[in-house]
């Protein structure tokens, strides 16, 4: 039995919002989408999925979850960071995750790496600055509660 590569992923919090990857994502029959497969959409059609994820991705052979979570931030939305601290664990897609709280966060956000790139009508990303109430379609749903719990902290101590 294989291993899941574990996935790293970014928390940016600023003025009480967290920055999101939106995502449209479509494909021509629901065996090919991933999505279709952990929504358990029966298909056989993909409809289309739309959602919202943290920024992140593989951990690569070497590194950790924690710079995995900085380098997709940085591979996905050109901005610079340093891990603050790891907020949760779980699951996403069937392996494992952790997501880390940025922190001496620097840039302006612009779509840029394999988002960029793949970018079509049935591939759509857009980077946003969510609140809580942006946060209903945050994938995989557990994030939900743990973002805005994380948001209202933010809110109470700016």
């Amino acid at each position: 039995m294989s291993t899941r590569v574990p996935r790293g992923a970014a928390v940016v919090v600023q003025a009480g919002k967290v920055l999101v990857v939106k995502r449209y994502l479509r494909f021509e029959t629901s065996a090919e989408c991933v999505m279709c497969e952990y929504a358990d959409a029966p298909g056989p059609q993909c409809d289309g999925h739309r959602y919202a994820v943290l920024p992140g991705g593989h951990v690569e052979p070497g590194e950790s979850a924690a710079v995995a979570a900085l380098r997709e931030l940085e591979e996905e939305t050109t901005l610079t960071g340093a891990v603050d601290r790891l907020l949760w664990t779980g699951s996403h897609n069937g392996r494992p995750a952790y997501y880390f709280l940025m922190t001496g966060v620097s840039g302006v956000p612009e779509l840029s790496g394999d988002e960029a790139a793949e970018h079509c009508a049935t591939n759509h990303f857009a980077l946003k600055w969510a609140d809580a109430t942006d946060l209903e379609d945050i994938y995989p749903a557990e994030l939900y509660q743990q973002l805005t719990r994380l948001l209202q902290v933010s809110d109470d101590a700016g």
